[in-house]
């Protein structure tokens, strides 16, 4: 659009053009990144973390909060060196089982990638002080589809054996909902 059409509109629609000429230039720089954690303690070293028994309790809620389903995971981590594999069993609270065993590779400086046999591509990790930022795409079955669905996924070590996640769900930039889920590492 010229800027002599922008002026010939009128100032309402100019006012309303301009608001989301902003909005759009603000959500860019919105969200947290993970070196805001950096002096954050404690320090998360994911190999000792998911290293050994691990439980989790966690819910998935829709885009508006309500929740649609809580679940269980047992895991067992085992790390040789800088590869890893994280072996998880979900029961969710309608009777039904998931397994999904994770490889992780620890690259250096804090960053990670993984697979997973339902996750599309690999996963990209990065951790600062007390918190990791995976960003993936899992494809997730829905009513006999299955949708490859972004993920958001932030890890934040609370002490020792606490860890919370929040992960938001999203497609095509739409947001879907979000995990969230408290680890307990077993002693």
């Amino acid at each position: 659009m010229s800027h002599l059409s922008l002026l010939l509109l009128s100032l309402p629609l100019r006012r309303a053009i301009l608001g989301v000429a902003v909005a759009l230039s603000l959500t860019g720089c919105a969200g947290p990144t993970v070196q805001d954690y950096a002096k954050e303690q404690p320090q998360l070293n994911l190999r000792q973390y998911f290293n050994g028994p691990l439980t989790a309790h966690g819910i998935f809620t829709d885009r508006s909060g309500k929740v649609i389903k809580r679940f269980t995971v047992r895991m067992t981590g085992r790390w040789n060196g800088e590869r890893g594999t994280l072996e998880e069993h979900f029961v969710y609270s309608d009777g039904s089982k998931q397994q999904r065993v994770w490889h992780i590779q620890h690259l250096g400086d804090g960053r990670y990638s993984g697979r997973a046999d339902d996750v599309v591509g690999e996963a990209q990790g990065q951790s600062a002080g007390n918190a990791i930022r995976w960003s993936y795409v899992l494809a997730l079955p829905v009513d006999g589809k299955v949708w490859n669905v972004n993920m958001d996924d932030w890890m934040y070590l609370m002490d020792e054996r606490t860890l919370l996640n929040r992960t938001a769900m999203s497609k095509f930039g739409v947001h879907l909902g979000d995990v969230t889920l408290a680890f307990v590492k077993e002693r």
